[in-house]
Protein backbone atom coordinates (compact mmCIF):
# COMPACT_ATOMS: atom_id res chain seq x y z
CA UNK A 1 0.00 0.00 0.00
CA UNK A 2 1.29 3.51 -0.71
CA UNK A 3 1.95 5.61 2.33
CA UNK A 4 2.16 8.92 0.47
CA UNK A 5 -1.05 10.91 0.74
CA UNK A 6 -2.58 11.72 -2.67
CA UNK A 7 -0.40 9.34 -4.55
CA UNK A 8 -2.27 6.61 -6.42
CA UNK A 9 -1.81 3.11 -5.27
CA UNK A 10 0.67 1.11 -7.34
CA UNK A 11 -0.99 -1.29 -9.78
CA UNK A 12 1.88 -3.77 -9.75
CA UNK A 13 5.60 -4.23 -10.17
CA UNK A 14 7.49 -2.18 -12.65
CA UNK A 15 8.35 -5.22 -14.75
CA UNK A 16 4.61 -5.76 -15.22
CA UNK A 17 4.43 -2.37 -16.95
CA UNK A 18 7.27 -3.34 -19.27
CA UNK A 19 5.43 -6.54 -20.14
CA UNK A 20 2.38 -4.50 -21.11
CA UNK A 21 4.55 -2.51 -23.51
CA UNK A 22 5.86 -5.71 -25.15
CA UNK A 23 2.32 -6.93 -25.73
CA UNK A 24 1.52 -3.65 -27.41
CA UNK A 25 4.36 -4.21 -29.86
CA UNK A 26 3.14 -7.72 -30.54
CA UNK A 27 -0.33 -6.38 -31.28
CA UNK A 28 1.19 -3.97 -33.77
CA UNK A 29 2.95 -6.86 -35.52
CA UNK A 30 -0.31 -8.77 -35.76
CA UNK A 31 -2.02 -5.75 -37.33
CA UNK A 32 0.64 -5.64 -40.08
CA UNK A 33 0.06 -9.33 -40.78
CA UNK A 34 -3.65 -8.77 -41.10
CA UNK A 35 -2.98 -6.06 -43.72
CA UNK A 36 -0.77 -8.43 -45.71
CA UNK A 37 -3.46 -11.11 -45.56
CA UNK A 38 -6.05 -8.62 -46.70
CA UNK A 39 -3.86 -7.61 -49.62
CA UNK A 40 -3.29 -11.23 -50.59
CA UNK A 41 -7.01 -11.86 -50.32
CA UNK A 42 -7.79 -8.89 -52.59
CA UNK A 43 -5.25 -10.10 -55.18
CA UNK A 44 -6.68 -13.61 -55.14
CA UNK A 45 -10.22 -12.24 -55.49
CA UNK A 46 -9.19 -10.02 -58.41
CA UNK A 47 -7.50 -12.96 -60.13
CA UNK A 48 -10.60 -15.11 -59.67
CA UNK A 49 -12.78 -12.31 -61.09
CA UNK A 50 -10.51 -11.99 -64.13
CA UNK A 51 -10.66 -15.75 -64.69
CA UNK A 52 -14.45 -15.66 -64.57
CA UNK A 53 -14.51 -12.70 -66.97
CA UNK A 54 -12.22 -14.55 -69.38
CA UNK A 55 -14.46 -17.62 -69.28
CA UNK A 56 -17.55 -15.48 -69.95
CA UNK A 57 -15.84 -13.71 -72.88
CA UNK A 58 -14.66 -16.99 -74.44
CA UNK A 59 -18.10 -18.58 -74.08
CA UNK A 60 -19.76 -15.48 -75.54
CA UNK A 61 -17.40 -15.52 -78.52
CA UNK A 62 -17.97 -19.23 -79.06
CA UNK A 63 -21.75 -18.76 -78.92
CA UNK A 64 -21.54 -15.81 -81.30
CA UNK A 65 -19.50 -17.91 -83.73
CA UNK A 66 -22.06 -20.74 -83.65
CA UNK A 67 -24.98 -18.35 -84.15
CA UNK A 68 -23.23 -16.52 -86.98
CA UNK A 69 -22.14 -19.67 -88.78
CA UNK A 70 -25.30 -21.79 -88.62
CA UNK A 71 -28.26 -19.71 -87.42
CA UNK A 72 -28.49 -15.93 -87.81
CA UNK A 73 -26.40 -12.95 -88.77
CA UNK A 74 -26.94 -9.21 -88.97
CA UNK A 75 -26.30 -7.29 -92.19
CA UNK A 76 -26.45 -3.65 -93.14
CA UNK A 77 -27.79 -2.24 -96.39
CA UNK A 78 -25.36 0.11 -98.17
CA UNK A 79 -27.38 0.98 -101.29
CA UNK A 80 -30.87 1.60 -102.56
CA UNK A 81 -31.73 -1.25 -104.94
CA UNK A 82 -34.26 -2.75 -102.49
CA UNK A 83 -36.08 0.49 -101.71
CA UNK A 84 -38.56 1.10 -100.25
CA UNK A 85 -38.57 -2.29 -98.53
CA UNK A 86 -35.00 -1.73 -97.36
CA UNK A 87 -33.24 1.61 -97.39
CA UNK A 88 -29.60 2.58 -97.07
CA UNK A 89 -28.11 1.92 -93.60
CA UNK A 90 -30.90 -0.42 -92.49
CA UNK A 91 -29.76 -3.40 -90.41
CA UNK A 92 -31.43 -6.73 -91.09
CA UNK A 93 -31.28 -10.16 -89.47
CA UNK A 94 -30.73 -13.04 -91.90
CA UNK A 95 -31.72 -16.62 -91.11
CA UNK A 96 -29.35 -19.27 -92.40
CA UNK A 97 -32.05 -21.91 -91.89
CA UNK A 98 -33.64 -20.97 -95.25
CA UNK A 99 -33.31 -22.83 -97.52
CA UNK A 100 -32.95 -25.94 -95.40
CA UNK A 101 -35.17 -26.73 -92.42
CA UNK A 102 -37.45 -23.96 -93.73
CA UNK A 103 -38.60 -23.80 -97.34
CA UNK A 104 -37.56 -21.05 -99.71
CA UNK A 105 -40.62 -19.33 -101.22
CA UNK A 106 -41.42 -16.86 -103.94
CA UNK A 107 -41.25 -13.38 -102.46
CA UNK A 108 -38.53 -14.14 -99.91
CA UNK A 109 -35.82 -11.51 -99.57
CA UNK A 110 -32.51 -13.39 -99.67
CA UNK A 111 -28.81 -12.73 -99.25
CA UNK A 112 -26.51 -14.61 -101.61
CA UNK A 113 -22.93 -14.72 -102.83
CA UNK A 114 -22.10 -13.16 -106.17
CA UNK A 115 -22.66 -16.07 -108.61
CA UNK A 116 -19.78 -14.75 -110.78
CA UNK A 117 -20.89 -17.06 -113.59
CA UNK A 118 -20.39 -16.38 -116.41
CA UNK A 119 -19.40 -12.88 -115.18
CA UNK A 120 -19.28 -11.25 -111.72
CA UNK A 121 -22.40 -9.33 -110.73
CA UNK A 122 -20.37 -6.93 -108.62
CA UNK A 123 -17.91 -5.15 -110.90
CA UNK A 124 -14.49 -4.75 -109.30
CA UNK A 125 -15.11 -7.15 -106.42
CA UNK A 126 -12.44 -9.70 -105.65
CA UNK A 127 -13.31 -13.32 -106.13
CA UNK A 128 -12.70 -14.06 -102.47
CA UNK A 129 -14.53 -10.95 -101.36
CA UNK A 130 -11.96 -10.16 -98.68
CA UNK A 131 -11.03 -6.75 -97.37
CA UNK A 132 -7.71 -5.34 -96.17
CA UNK A 133 -9.35 -3.21 -93.48
CA UNK A 134 -8.54 -3.73 -89.80
CA UNK A 135 -5.87 -5.66 -87.94
CA UNK A 136 -5.60 -8.95 -86.07
CA UNK A 137 -8.13 -7.96 -83.40
CA UNK A 138 -10.57 -6.82 -86.06
CA UNK A 139 -10.10 -10.09 -87.95
CA UNK A 140 -10.71 -12.11 -84.78
CA UNK A 141 -13.93 -10.25 -83.98
CA UNK A 142 -15.08 -10.71 -87.58
CA UNK A 143 -14.31 -14.42 -87.41
CA UNK A 144 -16.42 -14.98 -84.30
CA UNK A 145 -19.26 -12.78 -85.57
CA UNK A 146 -18.94 -9.81 -83.22
CA UNK A 147 -18.05 -7.51 -86.12
CA UNK A 148 -19.20 -7.51 -89.75
CA UNK A 149 -17.11 -9.43 -92.22
CA UNK A 150 -15.58 -7.26 -94.91
CA UNK A 151 -16.30 -9.50 -97.88
CA UNK A 152 -17.53 -7.61 -100.92
CA UNK A 153 -19.19 -10.37 -102.90
CA UNK A 154 -22.70 -10.66 -101.45
CA UNK A 155 -26.03 -9.20 -102.57
CA UNK A 156 -29.65 -8.98 -101.42
CA UNK A 157 -32.68 -9.41 -103.70
CA UNK A 158 -36.22 -10.79 -103.77
CA UNK A 159 -37.03 -14.25 -105.12
CA UNK A 160 -39.45 -13.99 -108.07
CA UNK A 161 -39.06 -17.45 -109.60
CA UNK A 162 -38.30 -20.88 -108.13
CA UNK A 163 -36.76 -23.79 -110.06
CA UNK A 164 -38.87 -24.62 -113.11
CA UNK A 165 -40.93 -21.40 -112.98
CA UNK A 166 -41.66 -19.66 -116.29
CA UNK A 167 -41.09 -15.93 -115.64
CA UNK A 168 -41.98 -13.40 -118.32
CA UNK A 169 -42.00 -9.61 -118.73
CA UNK A 170 -42.70 -7.56 -121.85
CA UNK A 171 -40.40 -4.83 -120.57
CA UNK A 172 -43.21 -2.31 -120.48
CA UNK A 173 -45.56 -1.25 -117.72
CA UNK A 174 -47.45 -4.54 -117.68
CA UNK A 175 -47.08 -6.99 -114.78
CA UNK A 176 -44.59 -9.82 -114.66
CA UNK A 177 -46.15 -13.25 -115.10
CA UNK A 178 -45.07 -16.41 -113.28
CA UNK A 179 -46.30 -19.66 -114.81
CA UNK A 180 -48.85 -17.69 -116.82
CA UNK A 181 -50.30 -15.73 -113.85
CA UNK A 182 -49.78 -11.97 -113.61
CA UNK A 183 -48.49 -10.91 -110.19
CA UNK A 184 -49.25 -7.65 -108.43
CA UNK A 185 -46.02 -6.49 -106.80
CA UNK A 186 -47.09 -4.14 -104.04
CA UNK A 187 -43.54 -3.91 -102.70
CA UNK A 188 -42.12 -2.11 -105.77
CA UNK A 189 -40.72 1.38 -105.24
CA UNK A 190 -43.43 3.87 -106.21
CA UNK A 191 -43.01 5.02 -109.80
CA UNK A 192 -41.05 1.96 -110.94
CA UNK A 193 -42.35 -0.35 -113.67
CA UNK A 194 -42.16 -4.12 -113.07
CA UNK A 195 -39.20 -4.59 -115.39
CA UNK A 196 -38.17 -1.03 -116.32
CA UNK A 197 -37.78 -1.61 -120.05
CA UNK A 198 -35.91 -4.92 -119.75
CA UNK A 199 -37.98 -7.72 -121.36
CA UNK A 200 -37.26 -11.36 -120.59
CA UNK A 201 -38.82 -14.77 -121.05
CA UNK A 202 -37.06 -17.42 -118.97
CA UNK A 203 -37.51 -20.80 -117.36
CA UNK A 204 -35.60 -20.95 -114.08
CA UNK A 205 -33.11 -23.86 -114.15
CA UNK A 206 -33.11 -26.63 -111.55
CA UNK A 207 -31.39 -25.66 -108.28
CA UNK A 208 -31.60 -21.95 -109.12
CA UNK A 209 -33.85 -18.95 -108.39
CA UNK A 210 -34.68 -15.81 -110.38
CA UNK A 211 -34.16 -12.66 -108.29
CA UNK A 212 -34.98 -8.98 -108.69
CA UNK A 213 -34.60 -5.83 -106.59
CA UNK A 214 -37.66 -3.91 -105.41
CA UNK A 215 -36.22 -0.68 -106.82
CA UNK A 216 -36.35 -1.95 -110.40
CA UNK A 217 -34.88 1.20 -111.94
CA UNK A 218 -31.80 0.95 -109.69
CA UNK A 219 -31.20 -2.80 -109.43
CA UNK A 220 -28.82 -4.80 -111.59
CA UNK A 221 -30.35 -8.20 -110.94
CA UNK A 222 -31.16 -11.40 -112.84
CA UNK A 223 -32.50 -9.36 -115.76
CA UNK A 224 -29.11 -7.80 -116.46
CA UNK A 225 -26.96 -10.87 -115.90
CA UNK A 226 -28.78 -13.37 -118.09
CA UNK A 227 -26.17 -13.06 -120.79
CA UNK A 228 -25.41 -14.56 -123.19
CA UNK A 229 -28.11 -17.22 -122.78
CA UNK A 230 -31.15 -14.93 -122.31
CA UNK A 231 -33.13 -17.97 -121.18
CA UNK A 232 -32.58 -17.88 -117.42
CA UNK A 233 -29.46 -20.02 -117.38
CA UNK A 234 -26.98 -17.23 -116.68
CA UNK A 235 -29.18 -14.79 -114.75
CA UNK A 236 -30.48 -17.22 -112.14
CA UNK A 237 -28.79 -17.63 -108.75
CA UNK A 238 -27.64 -21.14 -107.69
CA UNK A 239 -29.22 -22.39 -104.47
CA UNK A 240 -25.80 -23.22 -103.05
CA UNK A 241 -24.89 -19.53 -103.24
CA UNK A 242 -27.75 -18.48 -100.96
CA UNK A 243 -26.67 -17.42 -97.46
CA UNK A 244 -30.17 -17.12 -96.05
CA UNK A 245 -33.46 -15.25 -95.87
CA UNK A 246 -33.76 -11.72 -94.45
CA UNK A 247 -36.27 -11.92 -91.59
CA UNK A 248 -36.65 -8.43 -90.17
CA UNK A 249 -35.18 -4.95 -89.90
CA UNK A 250 -33.66 -4.31 -86.48
CA UNK A 251 -32.18 -0.83 -86.93
CA UNK A 252 -32.90 2.06 -86.94
CA UNK A 253 -35.63 1.76 -84.34
CA UNK A 254 -38.23 3.58 -86.41
CA UNK A 255 -37.68 1.09 -89.27
CA UNK A 256 -38.11 -2.07 -87.19
CA UNK A 257 -40.43 -4.41 -89.09
CA UNK A 258 -40.87 -8.04 -90.09
CA UNK A 259 -39.93 -8.85 -93.69
CA UNK A 260 -42.78 -11.23 -94.39
CA UNK A 261 -43.51 -12.94 -97.67
CA UNK A 262 -46.18 -11.13 -99.73
CA UNK A 263 -48.46 -14.17 -100.00
CA UNK A 264 -51.16 -12.31 -101.94
CA UNK A 265 -48.67 -11.53 -104.69
CA UNK A 266 -47.95 -15.19 -105.42
CA UNK A 267 -50.97 -17.01 -103.95
CA UNK A 268 -52.53 -17.71 -107.38
CA UNK A 269 -49.30 -18.83 -109.04
CA UNK A 270 -49.57 -22.52 -110.03
CA UNK A 271 -46.82 -25.07 -110.00
CA UNK A 272 -44.59 -24.90 -113.10
CA UNK A 273 -45.50 -27.03 -116.09
CA UNK A 274 -41.82 -27.88 -116.65
CA UNK A 275 -40.99 -31.05 -114.73
CA UNK A 276 -37.70 -30.25 -113.00
CA UNK A 277 -36.29 -32.00 -109.92
CA UNK A 278 -36.35 -29.83 -106.83
CA UNK A 279 -34.13 -30.50 -103.86
CA UNK A 280 -36.24 -31.59 -100.92
CA UNK A 281 -39.33 -32.44 -102.96
CA UNK A 282 -40.69 -35.96 -102.79
CA UNK A 283 -42.72 -36.05 -105.98
CA UNK A 284 -42.58 -34.56 -109.47
CA UNK A 285 -44.22 -31.19 -109.91
CA UNK A 286 -47.79 -31.09 -111.09
CA UNK A 287 -49.07 -29.36 -114.16
CA UNK A 288 -50.01 -25.73 -114.48
CA UNK A 289 -53.41 -26.32 -112.94
CA UNK A 290 -52.14 -27.81 -109.70
CA UNK A 291 -52.39 -26.13 -106.28
CA UNK A 292 -50.23 -23.10 -105.67
CA UNK A 293 -48.46 -24.35 -102.57
CA UNK A 294 -44.79 -23.59 -102.97
CA UNK A 295 -42.39 -26.53 -102.90
CA UNK A 296 -39.41 -26.90 -100.60
CA UNK A 297 -36.17 -25.82 -102.16
CA UNK A 298 -32.71 -27.03 -101.37
CA UNK A 299 -30.58 -27.99 -98.43
CA UNK A 300 -29.29 -25.22 -96.18
CA UNK A 301 -26.47 -23.37 -97.83
CA UNK A 302 -23.12 -23.34 -96.07
CA UNK A 303 -23.42 -19.76 -94.94
CA UNK A 304 -20.75 -17.27 -95.66
CA UNK A 305 -20.99 -14.34 -93.43
CA UNK A 306 -21.28 -11.19 -95.26
CA UNK A 307 -21.69 -8.44 -97.73
CA UNK A 308 -20.39 -5.04 -98.61
CA UNK A 309 -20.81 -2.18 -101.05
CA UNK A 310 -19.31 -2.23 -104.51
CA UNK A 311 -17.20 0.52 -105.94
CA UNK A 312 -19.36 0.99 -109.04
CA UNK A 313 -21.94 3.73 -109.43
CA UNK A 314 -25.33 3.27 -107.71
CA UNK A 315 -27.18 3.07 -111.00
CA UNK A 316 -25.13 0.04 -112.04
CA UNK A 317 -24.68 -1.52 -108.62
CA UNK A 318 -26.39 -4.80 -107.85
CA UNK A 319 -27.67 -4.51 -104.34
CA UNK A 320 -24.74 -5.50 -102.18
CA UNK A 321 -25.02 -5.80 -98.42
CA UNK A 322 -22.58 -5.80 -95.52
CA UNK A 323 -22.81 -7.78 -92.31
CA UNK A 324 -22.79 -6.01 -88.92
CA UNK A 325 -23.44 -6.82 -85.25
CA UNK A 326 -25.16 -3.56 -84.56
Amino acid sequence: MSQVPGRPESSGPIHDRVGDSDEAYLDDDLDDGDVDDARRGFGAGLLAALKELLIVVVLAMALSFVVKTWLFQAFYIPSGSMEDTLVKDDRVIVSKLTPGPFDLRRGDVIVFEDPADPFPWLAGSASNGSSDAGGPLHDLLVFVGLLPEDAENHLIKRVIGLPGDHVVSDGGTGPITVNGVAIEETYLKPGDAPSEGKPFDVVVPADHVWVMGDHRSDSSDSRYHDQPSNDGTDGSVPLDKIVGRALFIVWPIDHVTWLGVPDRTFEDVPEPSVDLPRPGSTAPTEGAGSPSAQPPVGPAAQGRSLLSPSAVSPSDLPHAVSATTS
